[in-house]
């Protein structure tokens, strides 16, 4: 360690010898680290996360390219006159197609879905209903004719009591025969127009030509539609009418503003108390030490102190900057895309790399107040402090480095990008910073009083016993038991929804609009097949494991178009056979003359002698089952019977329909973004306790190494492992949860809070024993400070309005916080007990 800073201290001498050279250089390099670090944009699909190898992502990037995800702006028109909606509809409608983006020359929109064309299908009802669809009509027809002939029989008298029961039995199945088939035809055969109940919500979907990733188009699409809105005044269609754009396009939108609106709020807050902290701690260490000089040597009143007040920040925060713009601008060039997690790294960053200035420019001024130049401050400076923050970043970043190995991305991406930040802000405060440092001092703006300077004996520290030693070790031990026992109280937060930020817009919108659609058919896995002969293999085995796991399937319904509309001429003679079945049925003389709403509807779908051709399907069907080379699908749809909000019930869609393996043993991957979410979720409860046990083997193979005793090493790592297992219990109390969120501070706090005891533990070996207090007083001051400038980093996400970025800087916050804390509190008396006892062994 002291070999690789030995050979690298020549570049102290070049910030002494040539400091506006090391500071333009760097500045310039940053200026265009800059510059590529401001193209990175926040991906917010979880979904992503998870690495593109895994067969279930592929599946969904195969279905994104053959069938398209998108997503349609959406517009609601409500008022009590369903005529005045339908008017201002139309109206609005060849309007929006006109609106044009001139950033790109192109309309906003390439097509509407508005009124549908259902008489077509009404005429196709039977032609295309499934098998099991036509059974249960041919089933019901049959009943009902017994039932007419039953009662047509003026001598029939039912004296069997079972018979009857049969009877009424039969009645049911028949009805229930009746339900299914008309579920399935409104499902089908939707209204012609997109309205609710009641008819006062209108809805019409808007397919934009731009991507729904880029901002600046989405920006200008809904500013114009909130314009055309305003222009149409829909008040004069009706006084109570309300108009808005907006759906899950425009929540879209609104989460990734959000993201920045919080990284940007976090940077404010957190960044501004990590500067006013920091500042205000150098003030006071530079304000001291200079009145401990001699009276005759002091030239600066306290106003001179007081406008140097910034000094401090332009000192330490210059060279952190340069490092952030280093690390992001490579974030870049190696990832792409910050995901949500990774997004608030900056402010995270600075919190974190503060800490290296802190110790630097602490020592330094210790150094020139002790009466050394400039120059020879830097090079003691460089070789004692230097050395302690080498080992410390090295330990952090190789601590948070480790996370790359995850196949999670929340963690790797993490650990690549703190870890590189790490690195990158520890060789700017060794080899930026003095540059930084000569320039103030050669302008007067250090304030430096070296002569006699009055040393304040420390004697009366010196063999004082750390109070209440034996019982802060039980205590210790009380807590590691209560905490273990009790381990069942942590949980982890499944449910998706309580992790996004409410937006009171999109609320507003989902009251008038959701109501419109009362399909319960959403959120579909897709099953993309070779061949129609795989889609029916597909849709027999989905069959099979309905049935195998009843009431307990996650399967609500699945269907494909192959078992609608015939492919073949065979398929289609099939069709029109059981459709002159049907028929002949409903000409039964029983029944034949009948008045009934569903007998009319099947013999209007009855008529039907001619193959149906695909081109004639109404456009807003036919889209559902098409690629995007305008072919025929050859895909399942499955639906989930539960919402999949809640990730156990994506967990246990995906365990059920995830993979489904045919008779032949080809296997076929399903595809959705819940799918893939719930893999997410298996896959980060999977490696995060691997993880989080890899970062602490992997720091104490480093400390031990620093340390070259075993002993020392445990020694150091006690309070890290127990404030490790303080913060569980602290979240146990407070109330909080694990999620998918912030596990990732599990292993970061590791990394972070190992520098506590490290930093304890080689003072106290230093000083001997009975020096506890004075190693608090010094070294605890220290990482107290440096402590509190990462909380503050972290505590800035406390003030954002995504909870998911909030359970970050909450459990960040208690976790740093409880390592400090067992480090101030517990390493000094578990330390104490071992002197008591006669059981520490130290060298000097």
């Amino acid at each position: 360690m002291n070999k690789v800073l030995g050979f690298f201290r020549p570049l102290v001498s070049l910030n002494y010898s040539h400091p506006w050279l090391v500071l333009f250089s760097t500045l310039l390099l940053a200026l265009f680290a800059t510059w590529f670090a401001l193209k990175l944009e926040i991906d917010t699909d979880i979904a992503n996360l998870v690495p593109s190898s895994y067969p279930n992502v592929q599946a969904l990037h195969e279905l994104q390219e053959s069938v398209g995800g998108e997503a349609a702006m959406e517009v609601v028109i409500n008022s009590p006159d369903f005529e005045k909606n339908k008017q201002f509809a139309e109206n609005i409608i060849p309007r929006s197609l006109e609106l044009y983006d001139p950033r790109s020359s192109s309309p906003f929109f390439e097509r509407v879905e508005y009124k549908k064309n259902t008489e077509v299908l009404k005429d196709y009802a039977l032609y295309l209903a499934t098998d099991s669809e036509v059974e249960d009509v041919r089933n019901y027809l049959n009943n009902r004719i017994e039932e007419a002939k039953l009662e047509a029989n003026p001598f029939f008298v039912d004296f069997d009591d079972e018979e009857y029961e049969d009877e009424d039995e039969s009645d049911g199945n028949s009805d229930e025969q009746l339900d299914d088939f008309q579920e399935s035809y409104n499902e089908l055969i939707p209204p012609e127009y997109p309205i609710n109940a009641d008819s006062t919500s209108l809805v019409l979907q808007f397919y934009p030509t731009g991507s729904r990733s880029d901002m600046t188009f989405l920006r200008d699409l809904f500013n114009h539609y909130d314009q055309l809105i305003n222009r149409m005044e829909p008040e004069s269609y009706h006084p109570d009418m309300t108009v808005m754009a907006g759906g899950r396009l425009k929540r879209h939108m609104q989460e990734l503003d959000s993201i920045v609106n919080d990284v940007q709020r976090s940077f404010g807050t957190g960044i501004g108390s990590v500067i006013f902290l920091v500042a205000m701690y150098f003030f006071l260490k530079k304000y001291i030490h200079y009145r401990r000089g001699s009276k005759k040597t002091r030239k600066h009143n306290i106003w001179d102190h007081l406008i140097r007040f910034p000094v401090p920040i332009l000192i330490i925060g210059i060279p952190l900057l340069i490092s952030l713009s280093y690390t992001f601008a490579i974030a870049y060039a190696a990832i792409g895309m910050l995901n949500t997690m990774t997004s608030v790294l900056f402010v995270i960053l600075f919190g974190l790399g503060i800490d290296y200035g802190i110790h630097y420019y602490a020592r330094y001024l210790e150094n020139r107040a002790s009466g050394l130049p400039v120059l020879d401050s830097l090079i003691a400076t460089y070789d004692s402090t230097g050395t302690a923050i080498f080992a410390s970043a090295l330990t952090t970043a190789v601590a948070l480095f480790i996370l790359i190995i995850a196949d999670f991305k929340g963690f790797s991406e993490f650990g690549f990008i703190s870890g590189l930040g790490i690195v990158m802000a520890f060789l700017s405060m060794l080899y930026i910073m003095p540059a930084m440092l000569v320039i103030f001092e050669r302008h007067n703006w250090i304030l430096i009083n070296s002569k006699d300077v009055k040393k304040k004996s420390k004697k009366g520290w010196k063999n004082k016993p750390y109070p209440f030693a034996k019982t802060i070790v039980a205590g210790a031990v009380v807590i590691i038991a209560l905490v273990i026992y009790n381990h069942q109280v942590l949980e982890f937060e499944y449910d998706f929804g309580s992790l996004e930020p409410d937006f009171p817009e999109y609320e507003a919108f989902r009251d008038l609009s959701s109501s419109v659609d009362q399909s319960n058919q959403r959120n579909p896995a897709y099953i993309m097949a070779e061949s129609d002969q795989d889609v029916y293999d597909i849709l027999d085995e989905l069959g099979r494991i309905q049935e195998k796991n009843g009431e307990s399937s996650m399967i609500d319904d699945y269907e494909a178009l192959q078992e609608r509309f015939p492919v073949n001429e065979l398929e289609e003679q099939k069709k029109l056979t059981q459709i002159v079945e049907i028929r002949d049925l409903l000409q039964d003389p029983f029944i034949v003359d009948q008045e009934d709403e569903n007998l009319d509807i099947l013999r209007r779908a009855a008529q039907v002698t001619e193959p149906l051709d695909f081109n004639e399907i109404p456009e807003f069907l036919r889209e559902r089952f098409m690629t995007r080379d305008g072919e025929i699908g050859r895909f399942v749809m499955v639906y989930p019977r539960f919402r999949l909000a809640d990730g156990r019930n994506s967990i246990a869609f995906k365990n059920e329909i995830g993979t489904i393996t045919l008779d032949d043993g080809r296997e076929f991957h399903a595809a959705s973004t819940s799918i893939v979410a719930a893999q997410m979720l298996e896959l980060m409860q999977e490696e995060s306790p691997y993880m989080v046990l890899a970062t602490f083997v992997i720091i104490f193979i480093l400390v031990n190494i620093a340390f070259g005793s075993l002993r020392w090493s445990i020694m150091s790592m006690l309070p890290l492992a127990l404030g490790l297992v303080s913060t569980f219990g602290a979240m146990m109390l407070l109330g909080l949860s694990f999620n998918f969120y912030n596990l990732v501070v599990l292993p970061a706090i590791l990394g972070i809070g190992n520098d506590n005891g490290v930093h304890l533990v080689a003072r106290y070996r230093e000083e001997g024993s009975n020096s506890v207090w004075n190693v608090l007083r010094s070294t605890g001051q220290h990482i107290t400070i440096g402590s509190l400038t990462t909380m503050l980093g972290f505590a800035g996400l406390l003030l954002t309005n995504h909870p998911g970025l909030i359970s970050i800087g909450s459990l960040a916050v208690v976790g740093i916080g409880m390592t400090l804390f067992t480090a101030l509190v517990f390493l000094p008396a578990l330390i104490q007990v071992l002197e008591d006892n006669s059981w520490i062994r130290y060298r000097k």
